[in-house]
């Protein structure tokens, strides 16, 4: 485990109980600078992973509940008139945060949605024809209901592109839920700043300096390609997919506290990396797309991870 992080994980698993695998592929998420989609039940610890995370690096976090009355002005920001100077001057909407928890993203008009895509693929929003740049770092974590429940739609194959990870917290343990009941669990708002902003950000280069062999990155491509042949199920990955799964490994990899990347690392990332845009977002079945399960799995099985 990587020293230095091992606090920030240490804070966040005493706030969500249970949930350590998916507390490390959250943060290896932020680690290689990429956004998180948490598919699930409401009240499983959604809400609280996010805002838990924002705290321990000191990062400005914001919520917006994605009802299906949200216009993009809402999120983006408006030009307002100011009688004093007769002129318009910009008032930033929510989405200029360090962390945004986007709730419910699936139940918002297509129009707010590509609001969001826009800041998440660019770092920016456009107002009136003029960019304005978000804060560094940018890290969005959206929950989407399950297509069962009132009011909601697919979030189609272009939006989902622009999540590195999709992840499911499911239930806890009996002995974590049990400890949670008995009130051992800590609230997000007890746990203060743990690294700082700079220092997250110098985690992020470190974790994009990872090394990759060659024979690593064909191993990548391996995968890849496999996915692309007419007689394996599901959409093929793209090359934005193979980007992201090199970095999410990275990240996985300084997570564990090497300087270079391993086939585990790859592994370990590629279900929650790859599944929604092999399966083009069909609702999650096992909590989290475990590596074990789905398009990814078969992938898996029929790449030799050996050089």
């Amino acid at each position: 485990m990587s020293a230095p992080l091992q606090p920030v994980i240490e804070a966040v698993n005493r706030v969500l109980l249970g949930k350590e695998q998916e507390v490390r592929l959250a943060l290896a998420c932020l680690l290689a600078r990429g956004h998180l989609l948490i598919e699930d039940l409401p009240g499983v610890g959604k809400t609280t992973l996010a805002e838990t995370l924002a705290r321990c690096f000191g990062l400005a976090f914001k919520r917006v509940s994605f009802t299906s009355d949200l216009l993009p002005a809402d999120l983006t920001g408006i030009n307002v008139f100011d009688p004093a100077t007769a002129s318009f001057r910009f008032q930033a909407g929510p989405v200029f945060t360090q962390v945004l928890l986007a709730d419910e993203i699936n139940r918002a008009s297509s129009r707010t949605q590509s609001a969001l895509l826009e800041a998440m693929a660019a770092g920016r929003v456009s107002v009136d024809g003029t960019s304005y740049p978000l804060p560094e770092p940018f890290f969005v974590i959206a929950t989407q209901n399950g297509l069962d429940q009132m009011g909601t739609a697919p979030l189609p194959e272009s939006q989902l592109d622009r999540f590195l990870m999709r992840l499911s917290l499911g239930f806890p343990p009996r002995q974590a839920e049990r400890a949670l009941l008995a009130g051992e669990g800590r609230r997000p708002e007890a746990i203060g700043a743990v690294l700082s902003p700079a220092q997250l950000q110098e985690l992020q280069e470190r974790s994009a300096r990872q090394t990759c062999t060659l024979a690593l990155l064909d191993y990548v491509l391996d995968l890849v390609e496999l996915s692309r042949r007419a007689d394996i199920p599901g959409a093929p990955l793209s090359p934005r997919a193979a980007l992201g799964l090199v970095a999410a490994a990275r990240a996985w990899s300084l997570l564990e506290g090497r300087d270079h990347v391993l086939p585990s690392d790859v592994q370990a990332v590629l279900a929650p990396v790859c599944e929604h845009r092999l399966d083009g977002g069909q609702p999650l079945s096992d909590g989290g797309g475990a590596a074990g399960s789905g398009f990814s799995a078969r992938l898996l099985a029929d790449v030799d991870a050996i050089r």
